[in-house]
């Protein structure tokens, strides 16, 4: 079971502004925020996606192969990817990966 998803940031100033509108639209919000990052989700005892700037100091990246998915309702599919499962797919403002999907 995932408990949270950690990604990567240079810019933690604006991955927050990023992440604040997207998640918003899942019904979440932020749970912790830290000097070095900030997590959201619904509630405390469910998976959460956190944003930190390296622990060793050293640049972040997006990983290559990488991605998140988030669930969410169709509100119009970005594209049929196999037996009922909608896929849209993009990349957050530090080029990390990101799929929000429905499947039914």
């Amino acid at each position: 079971m995932i408990g949270y998803v950690t990604l990567g940031t240079n810019n933690l100033v604006r991955a927050a502004a990023f992440y604040d509108a997207l998640l918003a639209e899942m019904g979440a919000k932020r749970l912790w925020e830290f000097e070095r990052g900030i997590a959201w989700g619904c509630a405390e005892d469910q998976p959460c996606l956190a944003i930190m700037k390296p622990f060793d100091g050293k640049f972040a990246t997006a990983g290559n192969g990488a991605m998140v998915a988030l669930g969410g309702a169709d509100e119009g599919p970005a594209g049929l990817r196999g037996n009922g499962f909608y896929a849209g797919y993009f990349r957050d403002l530090d080029g990390n990966k990101l799929n929000v999907f429905y499947y039914g």
